[in-house]
């Protein structure tokens, strides 16, 4: 079958990495999206160990769309019933975008009467919809007038993890998180340290990756395990093979916070994860803490301003800026920003700067090289925060 994957942006390749170091091949990479083939094992695979995936979709059709009467009659003549019994239930899932048909609720709904109509002809009885746990999940992309009908084989989004017990505020996607860990080029052997923690996402999904755990292992369910052709006896092999294949940490990874109650929370999802040991939670600020490791790396999520002004803003970067020269000597810092303004007052001349998205947030992932001996430390300019090119 053809699976489509969907990501983050700016994680095209690293996913496309990933699939092949699952075992698959030929990966047609696009925006948000990357393609392959696979057969049933392999899809139950992907969705097990792909932290780079927010879920993975099959396309069973394609065709013109340029009204509802084009839907409606395309939708009405897939053989539906070879997905589903009529005693199963549906959800329909519409995404629209610059098409004549421009309400994705409205394309949703007719979708949902053209299958519904089809079993009741054929059987004298209809599906029902359920739109939190559904037999049979399906999706509807409709673009330029084109639609592509798919079955969603992960269910839930496949960066709810099934760890987060708490979270803070404004928490950290899990997906984002180990795309940030995998675009810093982290060994899994140097330090790792997060100076305003939060709840733990950026070190737990290290730890998962360094530990070579399965991120669907914590999951409850996916989308495919109420499918008709479910193999549980082939997916429950993956299982027991992705358990067997977890290995012991050795590296150092630090979460500090100054909130008290982030690092409770951060604890207890490292708890929820199995990592509960791996990882070093300390109740202290940047400005106090100060790392007892070797050189390694630093990865953090500052806020972007929201709840704060923008002198306090532009001072707590600032102070970011003065611990990464202090304090750090011959680490690497990554800050992940959506404030181009706040991360000019680093101090620091970024070395690489990668454009990501958090939530609808346009960000930039700046990378600080913070040499020891008697390399300057250059000032940085506001032209310096712009889009990487390559």
């Amino acid at each position: 079958m053809r699976v489509v994957a969907k990501t983050l942006f700016g994680f095209e390749d690293l996913l496309e990495e990933e699939l092949k170091s699952l075992g698959i091949e030929e990966v047609v990479k696009a925006t948000r999206a990357v393609s392959f083939e696979a057969g049933q094992r392999e899809l139950y695979k992907v969705n097990l160990w792909s932290r780079l995936a927010l879920r993975f979709m099959v396309p069973i059709k394609t065709f013109p769309c340029p009204n509802e009467q084009e839907l409606y009659k395309n939708i009405h003549d897939i053989a539906w019933e070879e997905y589903m019994s009529v005693d199963d239930t549906l959800a329909v899932d519409a995404v629209v975008n610059r098409s004549a048909m421009d309400h994705s609720l409205y394309v949703s709904l007719k979708t949902k009467d053209a299958i519904v109509d089809r079993f009741r002809e054929k059987f004298e009885k209809r599906p029902s919809v359920d739109l939190v746990r559904p037999s049979l999940r399906i999706n509807i992309h409709l673009s330029n007038d084109q639609a592509t009908v798919s079955l969603d084989s992960s269910g839930d989004s496949l960066h709810k993890r099934g760890y987060r017990q708490q979270q803070g505020e404004a928490p950290l996607n899990e997906v984002l998180a180990a795309g940030m860990v995998q675009l810093t080029g982290w060994d899994k052997q140097a330090p790792l340290v997060d100076l305003m923690c939060g709840s733990g996402t950026i070190l737990i999904e290290a730890g998962m990756l360094a530990g070579n755990r399965a991120p669907g292992l914590l999951r409850t369910e996916f989308a495919f395990e109420r499918w008709k052709d479910y193999d549980a006896v082939a997916w429950e092999e993956l299982r027991e093979e992705a358990k067997k294949a977890a290995k012991p940490m050795k590296v150092r990874m630090v979460g500090s916070d100054k909130s008290h109650i982030a690092v409770k929370r951060a604890q207890e999802n490292a708890m929820a994860a199995g990592l509960d040991k791996a990882i070093e939670w300390i109740s202290l600020s940047y400005e106090d803490y100060t790392a007892d490791t070797e050189p390694g790396i630093i990865i953090t999520n500052p806020p972007y301003g929201a709840r704060l002004t923008s002198d306090d803003l532009f001072g707590l970067y600032k102070g970011l800026g003065d611990a990464f020269k202090k304090k750090y000597s011959g680490f690497s810092a990554w800050v992940l920003t959506a404030n181009s303004e706040a991360a000019k007052h680093i101090g620091l001349r970024p070395s690489r700067k990668i454009q990501l998205f958090n939530g609808s947030l346009e960000c930039r992932f700046l990378k600080f090289d913070l040499y020891a001996g008697t390399k300057k430390i250059h000032k940085l300019a506001a032209k310096d925060i712009s889009d990487e090119t390559n």
